[in-house]
């Protein structure tokens, strides 16, 4: 994890191992400064949308232009059946970035993925040792499956060649939710002393109240929500899903505030602040995000 983002999770978030201290901490606004250590990630979000051709030549428009330091190494998919993933290195940050795209409304495949909403435990083989207690979204499964080991190979590749023991993993919508099962997944394979960061926008519940107490003891989680959007309250908490600590909600007035605890109440946060999908406004699930609307720009 880089200097300066490790400041602004400890600053914004505080000790995610922790959910009875978050229930003991208030809403905070994130500075400036704290907001800013996000952008490069939240561009590596957006070029998840690019075409894998795209990515792995690192010719995709802004989103690449924004990074321009980053050295690509493997990248996948064919943004259908299959989710667009990238796995390279940033120099700056001197972190391995996995990058995984989100849904596209045009193609049936993402959207047949979101709808599958049946929990379904963790592969034994891909999660050697995660209690069978812990349960997941069954479509957010079989996506993160189907790219777990390329994604794997390109990640243990790139601290290799780079010598780097620093993963991020970075996603939007479907793409944050295969993101957050890919920092369960990586951890079980790479080696002791490997640090993760996981950062995701716009990310829907993925498991259920075991899930999301193994990720809050287990990872260093950010899933920032923008304004109105009403994707991260979906699927609904009646079904049994549960999200994560870590949440930092978007507001109106352009605030960022950093929301403890899991599935936080307040009308900050954005549980209360979206009660029912009739209260959300899809427009804002893309963006934006300190000015980076989720998308290709090429």
């Amino acid at each position: 994890m880089s200097t300066v983002l490790a400041t602004a999770l400890l600053g914004a978030i505080a000790v995610q191992a922790s959910p009875s201290l978050f229930a003991r901490q208030s809403i905070t606004a994130l500075t400036t400064s704290q907001i800013d250590t996000y952008t490069p990630y939240t561009w590596y979000a957006s070029a998840g949308y690019c075409t894998a051709a795209q990515t792995l030549a690192w010719d995709c428009g802004a989103n690449c232009e924004a990074n321009p330091d980053f050295e690509p190494v493997a990248s996948g998919g064919n943004g259908d059946s299959v989710q667009y993933w990238f796995v390279g290195y940033d120099p700056t940050l001197d972190t391995v970035i996995v990058s995984h795209q989100g849904t596209d409304p045009s193609e049936i495949m993402p959207l047949i993925t979101d709808a599958d909403i049946v929990f379904t435990t963790l592969d034994s083989t891909l999660f050697p040792g995660i209690s069978s207690d812990i349960e997941v979204h069954s479509g957010f499964a079989d996506a993160q499956a189907d790219t777990a080991t390329d994604v794997l190979a390109a990640v243990e590749s790139t601290m290799s060649t780079y010598g780097t023991t620093s993963v991020t993993i970075t996603g939007h919508s479907l793409g944050a939710a295969i993101a957050l099962l890919d920092s369960v997944y990586l951890p079980l394979h790479l080696p002791a002393g490997t640090t993760f960061t996981t950062i995701g926008y716009g990310l829907p519940r993925v498991g259920n109240q075991d899930f999301a107490n193994y990720v809050d003891a287990n990872l260093y989680l950010t899933h920032i929500n923008n304004e109105e959007d009403p994707i991260p309250i979906c699927p609904g908490m009646f079904l049994g899903f549960v999200h994560p600590a870590g949440e930092v909600h978007i507001q109106d007035s352009g605030e960022w505030a950093a929301c403890p605890g899991q599935d936080n109440p307040s009308t900050q946060c954005i549980v209360g602040d979206v009660p029912e999908i009739y209260d959300g406004d899809e427009s804002d699930h893309d963006g934006p995000y300190n000015g980076v609307t989720m998308g290709c720009s090429s």
